[in-house]
């Protein structure tokens, strides 16, 4: 017994030698390092509200010009080369076969075996001071090239559509963690306490491959989640009272209801009980606000004209049109998904001379109505939009199996990008980054997801490892893990 006790007694001296080494080199080595991420250490700011009010709004970290944000996704991902993304280059060797050094050690959605490089299906031209090059299948937008700051450089690491797309809009290509919206409103809160404070808007006829986790609260109390809102009906469903039943009988419920909750709460303790009522008083006032904000009809005739919205129709420009009108009621974050953007030339609908210049008619319009109507609304002052996709397209023909798809098309491309922003705090007519003559390499100042995100979160006031909830024994953040840099030649 002596001899088991002293072996148990010298093993867990050793134990805690080594444990003991381990923690005083740990700590030498932070003591050396601290110094150096200053910037990066973790300030615990405090995101605490009433219960009962989740969205009420709170100051940013740091002063900011930004108090609301309009995001456009094009579900899909728009071909670079036929819109923003110009080379002249790329012309020339229209049809000829693909170099060696573009295909080795890479890898395609589609592509395989040696495809030919695909000419630009776009004629380009320059506009405004800023003689940004812009192709013709955007000539409303054209007018707006002093007011873009674009993002040539863009770069991820996902060439499918879903995980790319959770990777723009949640900082990670797997499901679980908060989107865009839900850390912005969770920092921020919301400027009306009759709306939702971030709401989205989906065009095209159907969901975008990521579908709801996109504007998902993953982790964050769900009061922070995007509200998705419906273009024909109800803007949002169950909003109006059932037949028979009045507002003030509907208060009445509502209040039964309020009083068994929190019974509920008080017994077991879970705040999300009280999340639940707070939606409820939410849909209460939202009947009278939001079915005004949805009521397009209420626009003049020159209005619904300018951005080609049709009252009682579902369609990008009517969405373009209610974002407008959510961003005057103070929305925090409004998300706006079009789908249809994936132009492989594998049918009609998907060609980069078919489809793709539909889709391009599309949006043209609506995007540059949204932009005057903000900009003499002076609402542009104020609000940050974004226009973008979750990946770019390759600079070859799509082909599958060895043979060229029927139609002109580009497959996936991860590599480089563009996406634009307009309005507060974004530097105005100016282009960031560059490609390489084909469009095929980043050769200057490449921009990550995660750098974009740590850039709208500096914009909309925080630096972006202090905006964290902790889950799982981390300060989680938008940024991740990764590293993540604000570009500041972005910045006005």
């Amino acid at each position: 017994m002596q001899k088991f006790l002293y072996q148990q007694l010298q093993q867990q001296t050793r134990r805690e030698f080594l444990a003991g080494s381990g923690r005083l080199l740990s700590s030498a080595f932070l003591a050396t390092t601290l110094p150096n991420l200053t910037f990066a250490s973790e300030s615990q700011l405090d995101f605490s509200r009433p219960i009962s009010q989740p969205l009420a709004p709170l100051p940013p970290q740091y002063p900011s010009k930004v108090k609301r944000v309009i995001y456009m996704h094009m579900a899909g991902a728009p071909s670079q080369l036929e819109l923003f993304d110009y080379k002249p280059e790329l012309a020339k060797y229209d049809g000829k076969l693909c170099p060696d050094e573009f295909l080795a050690g890479k890898r395609f959605a589609f592509i395989s075996g040696r495809p030919s490089l695909l000419g630009p299906k776009a004629r380009f031209s320059q506009h405004g001071q800023s003689g940004a090059w812009i192709s013709d299948h955007l000539p409303q937008l054209q007018k707006h090239a002093d007011d873009l700051c674009f993002i040539k450089s863009m770069h991820t690491d996902q060439f499918n559509h879903a995980p790319a797309q959770l990777l723009v809009h949640t900082g990670h290509a797997l499901s679980g963690h908060p989107s865009i919206g839900a850390w912005t409103t969770y920092g921020l809160g919301s400027m009306n306490q009759n709306l939702p404070g971030y709401m989205v808007l989906v065009s095209g006829g159907r969901d975008p491959d990521g579908g709801k986790q996109l504007w998902g609260s993953g982790f964050l109390p769900s009061a922070y989640q995007g509200v998705r809102c419906r273009s024909q009906g109800d803007p949002i469903l169950y909003l109006s009272n059932p037949d028979q039943v009045s507002r003030s009988l509907r208060r009445v419920l509502l209040d039964g209801l309020k009083n068994l909750n929190q019974q509920n709460y008080q017994s077991e303790g879970d705040p999300e009980t009280l999340t639940r009522v707070a939606q409820y008083e939410m849909a209460y006032r939202m009947q009278l606000e939001a079915s005004d904000a949805f009521s397009i009809e209420q626009e003049s005739a020159q209005t619904l004209t300018a951005y080609g919205a049709t009252p009682g129709q579902g369609s990008f420009a009517n969405n373009c049109l209610l974002a407008r009108r959510l961003a005057e009621r103070d929305v925090r974050f409004i998300q706006l998904f079009d789908y249809g953007w994936d132009s492989h030339g594998s049918n009609k609908s998907e060609a980069l001379d078919a489809g793709f210049i539909d889709k391009c008619r599309q949006i043209d319009q609506p995007v540059a109505a949204l932009l005057t109507d903000l900009k003499n609304r002076g609402l542009l002052e104020d609000t940050l939009v974004i226009w973008g996709g979750e990946f770019g397209r390759t600079p070859m023909q799509e082909n599958r199996g060895g043979v060229d798809n029927a139609f002109a098309g580009r497959d996936h491309h991860p590599n480089a990008y563009t996406m634009w922003m307009a309005g507060a705090g974004v530097k105005a007519g100016y282009s960031h980054g560059q490609t390489d003559d084909m469009g095929y390499e980043i050769v200057k100042d490449p921009v990550s997801i995660h750098d974009f995100h740590a850039t709208l979160l500096y914009l909309l006031g925080f630096n972006h490892h202090d905006l964290n909830y902790r889950f799982q024994g981390l300060n989680q953040k938008l940024t991740g893990v990764k590293e993540a840099h604000i570009i500041a030649e972005l910045l006005a």
